[in-house]
């Protein structure tokens, strides 16, 4: 079994075919989806997904990118939108991306901290996306880790090793995408080599970054197998053994699903 931990099923094409995208994924050891949150419109559509759709679970939050159109959205509204279902099992995608620079580097700094306010009140774990960004990352994190504690996971990382293991020096968990396959991603593969196993988890990103040997197509979460075959032949340890470390690893970050 497992886990895509970060997928957009609200995007095309997936979101036309949502049933057979849904169907390949489980036909091929993909049990669980999470479905992430970029903005607030959209939200009605994930919950729609998830009353729909036993297998898949998802989040509320507001991408860095997005955060120049999301002024009003503090701590609370977040709290409030994520108390619509109790499938709603995460914060995010939120973060700071200053290689696009989307929005000013103050809003999302600003947006980032009202995420990581209501993680800190729900406990719910922080879905976080950065680019560009490692120092003014690890800053804020730390900072508000000191303050009080909450649980956070990089997703689709492809930073330093340096920053994996100062991420990992706060509790975070590491999610790997199809970009660790790519051939000209060898320090990132590096890195993932040597990041604890018990600290790794999965996603595809879909409909982005599909992995070897599927680069160029739209990626699904089904597509998930070839980075989880890539990432076990990487460790030396088997396909079933590196399933279930990382199933076991999203379970004790999002909590057991049923």
């Amino acid at each position: 079994m497992i886990i895509d931990s970060h997928c957009h099923l609200t995007y095309e094409p997936m979101s036309n075919s949502l049933d057979e995208t849904i169907k390949r994924a489980n036909k091929e050891g993909v049990k669980y989806l999470l479905t992430i949150s970029t903005e607030d419109k959209s939200y009605d559509k994930i919950l729609n997904i998830i009353n729909n759709y036993s297998c898949v679970f998802g989040s509320y939050g507001i991408h860095p990118h997005e955060a120049k159109n999301h002024h009003h959205i503090k701590s609370k509204d977040i709290i409030h939108k994520v108390s619509k279902s109790k499938k709603i099992i995460g914060i995010g995608e939120t973060g700071l991306d200053f290689y696009y620079n989307h929005s000013e580097k103050n809003e999302q700094i600003n947006s980032f901290i009202e995420h990581i306010d209501a993680a800190q009140k729900t406990q719910l774990p922080l879905i976080v996306h950065t680019r560009s960004a490692e120092e003014e990352t690890l800053k804020i994190l730390n900072e508000y880790k000191n303050k009080k504690d909450f649980k956070i996971l990089i997703h689709c990382f492809t930073g330093s090793k340096k920053f994996a293991f100062k991420l990992l020096d706060l509790g975070a968990y590491i999610s790997a995408s199809g970009v660790v396959t790519f051939k000209k991603s060898k320090e990132l593969a590096e890195t993932f080599k040597d990041i604890p196993d018990d600290k790794i988890l999965v996603e595809t990103d879909a409909p982005y970054l599909s992995p070897v040997p599927l680069r160029g197509k739209p990626n699904e979460p089904g597509h998930l197998i070839h980075t989880v075959k890539f990432l076990s032949k990487l460790k030396n340890i088997s396909y079933e053994t590196f399933s279930l470390s990382t199933t076991k690893n999203f379970f004790n970050l999002f909590g057991n699903l049923n």
